[in-house]
């Protein structure tokens, strides 16, 4: 029978050693048509479920929403390969030690897609949300957990929708080595989340024109479900810890469990109440950990606890910031250093600055007012902070040439300029495309 201590227990066995603190990163994208750039639906010929296939064939492992029927995601070397609603295709990869490996891990693999492209005659962007597509205009990927979420997203919110299918992210997940490392690094992470998202905004567009938002993509997560998403205040409480993060899951609203290859709606009950078997559903079954593993799955806040921590407040971005965005967090919470700096720069920060930061940068990107400046003032100081704590590091490439300081170049490129990737598009578009959108169909594609 399941115990309480064996939720809490999960987190335990997520520490690692001090010396072996891994990264992962994980990356989606929209896979468009060429001829018409339509987002490609499961069924259709060269479509999504044919480039699965296709990687089976080129010796990945497929998973099946059913039994042996349904392909939804692929596994190989640790990584895998997941869809969302709309039909974007993610790599969930592996946890590796060093930027190199992760950003030779996301060039292998959108090298791969891009050659299947050119059979396929399909394009990849990444971008926060796809630029001219309406809702409409995405169909639903057949996995049964959309299903029951698309149901249950409008009674909670008015652009869950939106966000399952209009968008892309990019996430970066890294190791702690106690519980206590954990906290801090939750912290530091809950408390700079929407500075990162000034930075890496990258969905300035709306209908093929300029939207009020440098990232569209975080306006639909701040109107999708209040219960699961947010920044979670409870993690600056004094006595924060993995117990209290188990608390907080156990009364958010559950998704479903999976019985025999099946999905069930357990959307009218709390993790809780299942758990403590106050549930009106005849289920013949005890709560198992892996009921407990898909539920912290389901639950959405800008920093997410699993047995790692999970920054989500990013857009999808171009080939040439994908690898700055690890690297950017590991520099920032991989050197002592660096921690050091940052817990003294965002020391008095309260929730209301918080709350401040994440409802006005998706609007204002690094132009927002904060404090006596601007978040470009933090991001600039930040990005210095990263640098110095991959210099740290000192970690280099297989010859030898440099250091993981190299995959911050379009990053410090951008900053300098005191621009984001949506401010970088907004020139474009105003300028040499003459506003029309379809050029960054050739311009920003992988």
């Amino acid at each position: 029978m399941l115990k309480k201590q064996d939720l809490i227990e999960y987190f335990y066995r997520g520490m690692k050693s001090k010396n072996n603190l891994k990264i992962g990163v994980e990356h989606e994208k929209f896979v468009l048509n060429k001829k018409n750039f339509s987002q490609l639906s499961y069924n259709e010929t060269n479509g999504i479920k044919d480039i699965l296939t296709r990687f089976v064939n080129d010796g990945w492992k497929p998973k099946y929403d059913d039994k042996n029927i349904t392909i939804i995601a692929l596994e190989r070397f640790g990584e895998n390969i997941t869809l969302e609603p709309g039909g974007q295709i993610e790599l969930s990869g592996a946890q590796l030690s060093n930027i190199h490996q992760t950003c030779s891990e996301t060039s292998r693999h959108l090298n791969e897609l891009k050659k299947i492209g050119e059979e396929f005659n399909f394009i990849l962007l990444g971008l926060g949300v796809e630029p001219s597509l309406t809702l409409e205009d995405f169909s639903w990927v057949p996995k049964q957990r959309y299903n029951i979420m698309k149901e249950y997203m409008t009674k909670v919110g008015t652009l869950g929708h939106h966000m399952m299918k209009r968008t892309c992210t990019n996430q970066v997940n890294l190791d702690f080595y106690s519980e206590d490392d954990m906290k801090r690094k939750y912290r530091l992470m809950l408390n700079l989340e929407a500075i990162a998202t000034a930075i890496f905004a990258n969905s300035p567009f709306e209908k093929k024109n300029i939207s009020r938002f440098k990232s569209l993509r975080s306006h639909f997560w701040h109107h999708t479900d209040k219960d699961r998403t947010g920044i979670i205040p409870f993690v600056f409480e004094k006595g924060f810890s993995f117990e209290k993060y188990v608390e907080y899951a156990l009364d958010v609203p559950m998704y479903f469990i999976v019985r025999n290859y099946k999905y069930i709606d357990m959307t009218q009950y709390t993790f809780r109440e299942f758990f403590l078997n106050k549930t009106e559903i005849n289920l013949n079954t005890e709560p198992s950990l892996n009921d407990w593993i898909d539920h912290l799955s389901t639950l959405f806040p800008q920093v997410r606890l699993k047995q790692f921590l999970e920054i989500r407040s990013m857009d999808a971005c171009s080939w040439d910031l994908i690898c700055s965005q690890p690297a950017f967090w590991t520099g920032l919470l991989y050197d002592e250093n660096s921690l050091n700096k940052i817990d003294e720069m965002v020391e008095g920060w309260s929730q209301e600055d918080r709350d401040y930061l994440n409802k006005n940068a998706p609007k204002y990107g690094l132009s927002c007012r904060f404090k006596e400046g601007t978040i470009l003032n933090v991001a600039q100081s930040l990005f210095e902070i990263s640098k110095e704590g991959l210099e740290r590091r000192n970690i280099l490439n297989n010859k030898n040439q440099y250091n993981e300081t190299y995959y911050l170049k379009d990053l410090e490129k951008n900053l300098s300029n005191n621009q984001s990737p949506a401010d970088v598009l907004i020139n474009k578009f105003n300028n040499s495309w003459n506003k029309d959108i379809s050029n960054i169909y050739s311009e920003n594609i992988f």
